[in-house]
C-alpha cells in the first residue's frame, strides 16, 4: 500500500461527551488522515480490540486527557509510512502492533530502574492520543511492537493490552509453581491469562458474573467456574481481580491462603469496602496494583505467544459498530476479546 495523500480523510470514532455509553457518547466522523512525525510510523488499521480501559475512557471514569480522542489501543494494522527518524526497525509493509504505552521520558529515576511503566510523563495510546477506532492511526517506532506469526489480526489485537497487562498482572500476584490462581472476572484479558498460567502448571479457579464465560473457561481448562462473588472452592495462591468492582477485593482477599498476594489488573477500580483485618489481611496476604506495563514486559508476553499458542475468542464488529461493542462490554454480553476490524 502506498503512501496516504493528505488531502484523504478516514473515518474514526470520537469521544464527543464522556457519559453513559447508553447515551452515545461517540461520534464517528470523517476526518484526515494523521501525518507521522518524523519519529513515528503511519500505520493502516486492520483490527482493534475492544478493551475496557476503552469504556472508562468513553464513559469518563478516566479524566480527560484529549478532548474528543479517538479511543483504541490494541491495534493491529500495516506499516505505510516511516518517518525520516523512525529507525529501520519497521519497513512499509510490515505487520504491527500498536499498545497502550506510547511515550516514556526515558531519564527519570522509574524509567531508569527499569519501571517505565510508573513514569510520570507516560502518554498513552486512546487517551492521551488517538488510537485504533479509525482507518489509520500513528506510534512512535519505539513503541510499536512486532508480532508472532501463526496469529490472525483478531486473535493479535487483544494480545496487545488484554495480554499484555494480563501477563504483569500475573507476575505481580506471585504465584508459586505448581500454584492455585483465582481470576475475579473473565473476559479479555482473564480468558488470556488463564492459559498462561495454565501453560505454566497452575491449577486456575474462575469468579464471573456470565454463564458463557463460565462455560469459556471451563472450556479453555479452568478446574472450576462461579459466581463473581461466590468462595472459592480451595484456598488460592495468588488471586487476580479483572472486574473493576472494588467489592470483589474482599472475597478475593479472603479466598487467599497464607501468604497469598491478590493483583488488582484495572486502571479503575470502584471503592473497595472497608477491609477487616483477620478474615481479608492477616497471615501475610497482600494486594498490589499494576500500573501499565513496560516495553519489556509487552516483549517477553508476545515471545511468549510466539512459542505457547493462545486461543483467543474475539467476537467481531465491524468499525462502525464501535458503539455497539462497547455496549455488549459495559453489559456483560461478550465472552473473551471483541475486535473491531476496519
Amino acid at each position: 500500500m502506498g503512501t496516504p495523500q493528505s488531502n484523504v480523510t478516514m473515518s474514526a470514532w470520537r469521544v464527543q461527551q464522556p457519559g453513559p455509553i447508553a447515551g452515545k457518547p461517540l461520534r464517528r466522523v470523517s476526518t484526515a488522515i494523521p501525518r507521522p512525525q518524523p519519529s513515528e510510523l503511519l500505520v493502516a488499521v486492520r483490527a482493534c480490540g475492544v478493551c475496557r480501559t476503552d469504556l472508562h475512557v468513553v464513559e469518563g471514569d478516566l479524566p480527560v486527557h484529549r478532548p474528543g480522542v479517538t479511543p483504541g489501543h490494541e491495534v493491529v494494522g500495516e506499516v505505510v509510512e516511516v518517518g525520516a527518524e523512525a529507525g529501520a526497525d519497521f519497513a512499509v509493509g510490515d505487520r504491527v502492533g500498536i499498545a497502550w504505552l506510547r511515550h516514556t521520558c526515558g531519564s527519570c529515576r522509574y524509567c531508569r530502574r527499569g519501571a517505565e511503566n510508573l513514569c510520570p510523563q507516560s502518554r498513552y495510546t486512546g487517551w492521551d492520543e488517538d488510537g485504533g477506532y479509525a482507518e489509520f492511526a500513528t506510534v512512535p517506532a519505539a513503541f510499536a511492537h512486532h508480532l508472532p506469526s501463526g496469529y490472525s489480526d483478531s486473535e493479535l489485537a487483544p494480545l496487545l493490552c488484554a495480554g499484555i497487562i494480563g501477563y504483569r498482572a500475573l507476575a505481580r500476584a506471585d504465584l508459586p509453581p505448581g500454584g492455585r490462581l483465582g481470576l475475579y472476572g473473565f473476559g479479555g484479558s482473564a480468558h488470556i491469562t488463564a492459559q498462561v498460567a495454565l501453560a505454566r502448571g497452575a491449577e486456575v479457579h474462575v469468579m464471573t458474573r456470565g454463564q458463557r464465560a463460565r462455560e469459556l473457561a471451563l472450556q479453555l481448562g479452568a478446574a472450576s467456574a462461579q459466581g463473581a462473588s461466590d468462595p472459592s472452592p480451595v484456598p488460592l495462591d495468588s488471586a487476580i481481580l479483572f472486574a473493576p468492582v472494588g467489592e470483589l477485593v474482599l472475597p478475593a482477599c479472603e479466598a487467599l491462603d497464607a501468604g497469598g498476594t491478590c493483583a488488582i489488573a484495572g486502571i479503575h477500580l470502584s471503592d473497595i469496602p472497608p477491609l477487616n483485618y483477620q478474615r481479608h489481611l492477616f497471615r501475610e496476604r497482600q494486594i498490589r496494583s499494576v500500573t501499565s506495563n513496560t516495553r519489556a514486559d509487552a516483549r517477553e508476553f508476545l515471545d511468549f505467544a510466539a512459542t505457547h499458542h493462545i486461543d483467543v475468542t474475539t467476537p467481531e464488529y465491524s468499525l462502525g459498530e464501535a458503539d455497539r461493542a462497547l455496549a455488549d462490554l459495559e453489559a456483560g454480553r461478550i465472552a473473551g476479546a471483541a475486535v473491531l476490524l476496519a
